[in-house]
């Protein structure tokens, strides 16, 4: 017998046998009245039971096209779980991240789910808390496009002297270049002594030697990745300096 039958029942018992229309209507009263309370009582115990604080900060960040969700734990974080889904703009269907669910860290790799560079993205995380068999409400991104919001890396930049000069090799991230293969160029800068700024655009992979250079010259180096179909380009990279001979 469930508690809110009990209690009609008891309400039942309680009242004093009579047959009159107005100890009937009175009792059909308290029936209704107590099952409401009971009743309320009862969602308050349900809402309370299944509502967690939802996820904070919930938002992509993405280098190199390497795309991942991040969020901030809600407080009440000692038993979570969390729950990662996506869909492409303009679709009605949430689809869960495969190897996003269930998980206890606050980040998700979503770099296979967001590799088209054409579409736009949302994102969405909820917890739970296997404990109590609770969960939050979901949380959601903002709208995310691999193509306008990845940030590509500086390259890195090594230089060696050689008899022909000083020879500049420029790499640009391993991760940028499994994405993209091709279509990768180079802006080399090179600083003269008195400040003067010389600029090469150099194809990926391709080395730029530097000739007719001053003896004893200090030289430095800076390099930039350009994706031109992408519009896309790094921040100049660290400055490396040489001494020529």
């Amino acid at each position: 017998m469930g508690p809110l039958t009990a209690a009609l029942n008891k309400v039942h018992l309680d009242q004093p046998v009579s047959s009159g229309p107005h100890t009937r209507l009175e009792r059909i009263m308290n029936r209704l009245l107590l099952g409401a309370v009971l009743l309320e009582k009862l969602a308050l115990c349900v809402t309370a039971q299944e509502m967690l604080a939802p996820p904070g900060q919930v938002k992509f960040e993405s280098i190199d096209y390497k795309n991942s969700l991040h969020w901030a734990a809600p407080t009440n974080s000692s038993c979570l779980q969390y729950h990662v889904q996506y869909k492409i703009y303009g679709e009605l269907d949430w689809l869960n991240a495969s190897n996003c669910q269930g998980i206890h860290r606050h980040h998700c790799n979503l770099s296979g789910a967001t590799s088209d560079v054409r579409e736009w993205y949302y994102a969405r995380v909820r917890a739970s808390c296997v404990a109590t068999s609770s969960k939050s409400a979901w949380a959601m991104s903002r709208r995310f496009s691999p193509r306008w919001d990845t940030k590509i890396s500086a390259p890195t930049v090594k230089l060696n002297l050689s008899k022909q000069g000083v020879v500049v090799q420029v790499k640009a991230s391993r991760v940028l270049m499994r994405k993209v293969h091709n279509g990768v160029d180079n802006n080399i800068y090179v600083v003269h002594p008195g400040g003067k700024e010389e600029v090469y655009e150099v194809p990926c992979g391709s080395r730029l030697t530097l000739t007719e250079l001053k003896p004893r010259t200090r030289y430095c180096v800076q390099a930039q990745t350009v994706i031109p179909r992408h519009m896309k380009s790094s921040d100049r990279s660290t400055a490396e300096c040489i001494t020529t001979d």
